[in-house]
């Protein structure tokens, strides 16, 4: 099952959720590759890689450079892969202009490696540059995690419509399988206009809000210094709690057996 993990706006949880979730099925038993398409290669340093160490990347399949298999690596978690990040992807929409079918690069150079996966997650950039439009168009489906507050409503809003136009104008296949709250407060101390938001969002997607919240914890936001996910950060903390429930919900979504998660107790503690 491929996921692309979207949002056109900065500082949503994106990167966090990626890696997290990407851990949480790993740990559960299922293969599973994470993909990191930002040039800021945040996925890649919060598991760990030295930016001296990130070559052959993503960029390298997206160019041409490398095939998938040369670029994949070992992230010292079991069963979680991982294809590194790299700052060319910053110029990556220049570099594809003239390729032909340069939305389908992505797709056509993962195609000998994904039936060796259970799940390949796609770290998309903050921005639906011609990275993300890949991402989307490698995969089944897309989670798309937002702050509860009125410029993330707006960005969701935004973002929608722009993946609209291109299932319309590009035969885009891949479904919303979930927004996915991030960086919550407890709901009793909400903010009523925050409250209103969260209501008017499950209201209208209707189903496609994940039940799942992802909670304010400090944890998840010191894991990636220590190049860390936070099952083996802080196993017993809210974020990695959090992750594990969204991790079951997503398999629940995506209609995956559970055969594979003889390891579920696990996710109660480290690795």
């Amino acid at each position: 099952m491929n996921i692309a993990i979207i949002n056109n706006k900065g500082g949503t949880g994106k990167t966090t959720t990626c890696v997290n979730l990407g851990a949480a099925l790993a740990v559960l038993g299922y293969r599973t590759l994470l993909v990191d398409l930002d040039s800021q290669t945040s996925a890649t340093l919060s598991l760990g890689i030295k930016r001296d160490q990130m070559n052959p990347s993503s960029a390298d399949i997206l160019f041409g450079s490398a095939n998938a298999r040369d670029t994949i690596r070992k992230t010292g978690i079991s069963k979680l892969d991982l294809i590194t990040g790299q700052m060319d992807l910053a110029s990556a929409d220049l570099m594809l202009a003239d390729f032909p079918g340069r939305e389908l690069r992505l797709s056509r150079g993962l195609q000998e490696v994904k039936q060796d996966y259970d799940f390949i997650l796609y770290d998309c950039p903050p921005s639906l540059t011609m990275l993300s439009i890949n991402a989307l168009m490698a995969s089944d489906y897309y989670i798309v995690p937002m702050s509860i507050e009125y410029l993330a409503l707006e960005g969701l809003i935004s973002l929608m419509n722009g993946i609209d136009r291109m299932q319309q104008g590009m035969g885009l296949s891949s479904e919303l399988i979930g927004i996915l709250f991030t960086c919550t407060k407890p709901r009793i101390i909400r903010k009523q206009i925050t409250k209103e938001i969260s209501e008017l969002i499950r209201n209208h997607y209707d189903g496609k809000v994940f039940q799942t919240e992802i909670p304010r914890d400090k944890h998840l936001e010191e894991a990636p210094a220590s190049g860390k996910n936070i099952f083996q950060f802080a196993p017993n903390s809210r974020g990695a709690k959090a992750y594990k429930t969204l991790a079951m919900e997503v398999i629940k979504r995506c209609n995956i057996s559970t055969d594979a998660g003889d390891n579920q107790d696990k996710l109660n503690g480290s690795q």
